[in-house]
């Protein structure tokens, strides 16, 4: 078990639902979180003083932690043609060193007090959309493969921005997030079926992404 060096939190994020207002009519979402100081204490469902508007497609257990990598802002300021502030995907954990590339599903970090998994890729929906005034965001998201990733918590504790970034494990299957996501966007049509075997055959992956490609298997 070793730090790597090149890994970092940039921001620790945390924010309640809000309701604004998108395509004119009123839209409550979680996505609006903002950097905080100190120590925060992590469960296994979220951080203290975070939340979700719609609990059937986020937070929970699989997605106790959404991560982003800082790596991306550079390129998403150029293409929005503004500054962004930390927490720009709504992410609770904006570091560096952890791309979706290299970053694999089951692969296991210490952060301060707190162990966590690597469950799933962040699959964006259009509430990013709403958040930076781009309709076909979620596209663009895909696209590039700039989604981030969601982490479930097997030890709860305190972390805060000054906390190093330990991994401890890297999982033997070595399914990358940007591979799950390759195949997420795919969709059920268009997916590859040795794909999607092999990465069921990883335990750590989310439930709801195996049920996912469970049904597109059989459909196939």
């Amino acid at each position: 078990m070793e730090e790597n060096r090149s890994c970092g939190i940039v921001s620790v994020n945390t924010g309640k639902p809000v309701t604004v207002e998108y395509l004119g009519k009123p839209l409550t979402t979680g996505i609006y979180k903002h950097p905080v100081q100190g120590e925060v204490f992590v469960s296994r469902t979220q951080m203290e003083g975070d939340g979700q508007a719609d609990l059937k497609h986020h937070g929970g257990p699989d997605k106790a932690v959404c991560v982003y990598p800082y790596e991306h802002y550079a390129y998403w300021e150029q293409q929005l043609d503004k500054k962004l502030d930390y927490s720009a995907f709504g992410e609770n954990l904006t570091v560096t060193g952890l791309l979706e590339t290299e970053v694999c599903i089951g692969d296991i970090f210490e952060i301060g007090e707190v162990v966590v998994q690597v469950s799933q890729p962040r699959f964006p929906c259009f509430k990013i959309s709403s958040k930076h005034a781009v309709k076909d965001f979620p596209v663009r998201v895909l696209d590039t493969g700039y989604s981030g990733f969601y982490l479930r918590v097997l030890q709860e504790g305190r972390l805060s921005k000054d906390s190093a970034i330990v991994k401890r494990s890297s999982h033997p299957m070595q399914v990358s997030v940007a591979s799950v996501l390759k195949q997420q966007a795919l969709g059920r049509r268009q997916a590859d079926p040795e794909q999607l075997i092999r990465m069921l055959e990883v335990d750590a992956l989310a439930s709801n992404v195996k049920e996912s490609f469970n049904e597109w298997l059989q459909e196939a």
